[in-house]
Order: structure tokens, then C-alpha cells, then sequence
């Protein structure tokens, strides 16, 4: 039977990271995808869980490349029986930050930009001592960091784990609340309902009725046999 760990992230800084982008606002989702977490918890590129990637791809805290490597990096989790899902605020506020770029010196002649850059904007981040949950399904017991760094900002997050021990899968129709891949669930279970978040690089679905395997940990359900799978 897998093992079910309970994840709760409160952060230490404001998170940001481009949902949407509203005219000159970009908008942070609360919500954190189940693919950064998996480069966050280290999971990717360290040795003790995915010795199929090269070691200096070193996807943790720095991409030389600007080339997503999902499949490369996420089908040894599947291999090793480990999946994360995406992460929902249980407790969050916003700030919003406003940017610019400008010349300071005056008398300036005001000259058309060559280059597609934003003038100026704002951010609306997720606010420090917000926090979030995951889960982490394993077939094998798992070690976790006491700090992560999350989003384009690499902001500071401490980690909490509750061991919840190893859960039978039960099977029925349920209404699963915390946000899920559909990728991961679509080709398990039977979907009937959800609502969708849009955000790159995948949509996630939430409220979702399906059909299948579950985990039940006190008022929470999870759909079981949940693995990473890719678009063509």
C-alpha cells in the first residue's frame, strides 16, 4: 500500500508567478502546480530519487535552457511510484506591486522603443504567511526539505509533513475538492464534473465528480493510481 503524506507550505516571502496577465496586471493563481512542486521538493534533480537524469541538470533552483523537459523529468517519479498534486491555499491574502522601467535624467526626448518590453506594470503576488497543501503519494518512505524556494522570485516556503501511514484504496463515485491534473486522472478514472484553473503549463481541474480508486484521509479524498502523463 503507498504511503500518504500531508504537505503544508506557509511562505516566508511574496510568491509570483505570471497565471494571466490582465492588460498591464499579472495575476498570480492561488493555486501551485504539481509540476513546480516536484522540482521544488527536489525530487527531479536529486540523486536519491531520479538517478536517470543527468546530474547537472540541475532544474532545482536554475534552467540554463528555456526548454520545458517535463516527460524527461517526471517519468522516473513514475517509475519509482511517487506523485505529487498540486497545492491549494487554505489560507492566503495578496499584495499588489507596481513596476517600471524609466530614464531619470530630465529633458529627455521621448523616443519610440525598438523592443517589445513593458513600460510598466503590476504584480499581484501571494502574500508571506500564506499557506498552502499538498500530498505526496510514494510507494517507498520519502524524506522532505525544511525550506523550499517557489516561483519567479524563488520566495522562501517552510514545509510541514504529517505522515498520514500507508491507505488502503477504496472505490466508488466521489467529489474531490482539492485541485487535480487531469492529465494524471483523465485515462484512471471515470470524470464526470470539474471546474477548470486556467494556468500553464497545464490546465488543473478542481470540484471534480469521478468515478475509481480513492484514498479517504478524514474529510479529504484522492483519486488513487495517479501517475504524470504528457500531451502529445
Amino acid at each position: 500500500m503507498p504511503q500518504i503524506y500531508r504537505c503544508t507550505l506557509e511562505l516566508h516571502d511574496s510568491l509570483y508567478y505570471a497565471t494571466r496577465e490582465i492588460g498591464r496586471l499579472y495575476e498570480t493563481e492561488p493555486v501551485l502546480h504539481n509540476y513546480a512542486l516536484c522540482y521544488a521538493l527536489g525530487l527531479v534533480d536529486s540523486e536519491q530519487y531520479a538517478t536517470t537524469v543527468p546530474a547537472e541538470s540541475s532544474y532545482r533552483y536554475f534552467c540554463s535552457e528555456q526548454v520545458p523537459m517535463y516527460e524527461a523529468h517526471l517519468t522516473p517519479l513514475n517509475q519509482q511510484g511517487i506523485y505529487v498534486t498540486p497545492a491549494k491555499a487554505i489560507r492566503y491574502s495578496t499584495v499588489l506591486h507596481t513596476w517600471k522601467y524609466a530614464d531619470n535624467r530630465y529633458h529627455v526626448e521621448m523616443q519610440k522603443t525598438k523592443k517589445n518590453i513593458p513600460s510598466f506594470g503590476r504584480a499581484k503576488e501571494i502574500a508571506p504567511e500564506s499557506q498552502f497543501e499538498c500530498f505526496v503519494i510514494s510507494t517507498k518512505p520519502l524524506t522532505f526539505p525544511r525550506w523550499i524556494r517557489l516561483g519567479k522570485w524563488m520566495s522562501k516556503a517552510k514545509i510541514e509533513i504529517d505522515d498520514l501511514g500507508q491507505l488502503a484504496p477504496k472505490t466508488g463515485e466521489i467529489l474531490c475538492a482539492h485541485p487535480l491534473n487531469p492529465l494524471d486522472v483523465m485515462f484512471t478514472h471515470r470524470v464526470i464534473s470539474y471546474d477548470v484553473i486556467n494556468m500553464p503549463p497545464v490546465s488543473l481541474i478542481r470540484n471534480v465528480k469521478l468515478e475509481g480508486a480513492y484514498f479517504q484521509t478524514g474529510e479529504v479524498k484522492l483519486p488513487a493510481c495517479m501517475s504524470y502523463r504528457f500531451s502529445d
